[in-house]
């Protein structure tokens, strides 16, 4: 089972992270997609392009045309949402579609009350 874990963290979080795993870490093993803000998550990770990501998880190779026809939406928009998913790294291009590579999706942050 491969897990994608998404998180929020700082730039020096994601320093140290690329570190350890190239130094071999067990505990930076894994799939990690990292966020710096909220903002940034929320933006690549919206309510319309998790219901792609839900409808894709764990269904193989599938075409922009079929992942639309699955979450009911017009093909253009899919195909704009799905170019944001590629260009982040949460999906993959392949010759002949687009993948999910994960099983599931393991989220990992505290949002906290920020002093004024």
């Amino acid at each position: 089972m491969t897990t994608l874990n998404i998180r929020l963290t700082s730039l020096q979080e994601v320093k140290n992270n690329t570190l350890e795993a190239l130094r071999g870490k067990e505990s930076a093993r894994g799939h990690f997609l990292s966020f710096l803000s909220w903002d940034l998550l929320h933006d690549t990770l919206s309510p319309n392009r998790m219901d792609i990501i839900k409808e894709m998880t764990g269904a193989g190779e599938l075409s922009i045309r079929e992942v639309a026809r699955r979450v009911n939406r017009d093909v253009r928009a899919v195909h704009s949402d799905v170019t944001k998913l590629i260009t982040q790294g949460v999906i993959d291009k392949t010759e002949s579609g687009i993948v999910f590579p994960y099983d599931d999706i393991h989220f990992e942050f505290t949002l906290t009350h920020k002093a004024a």
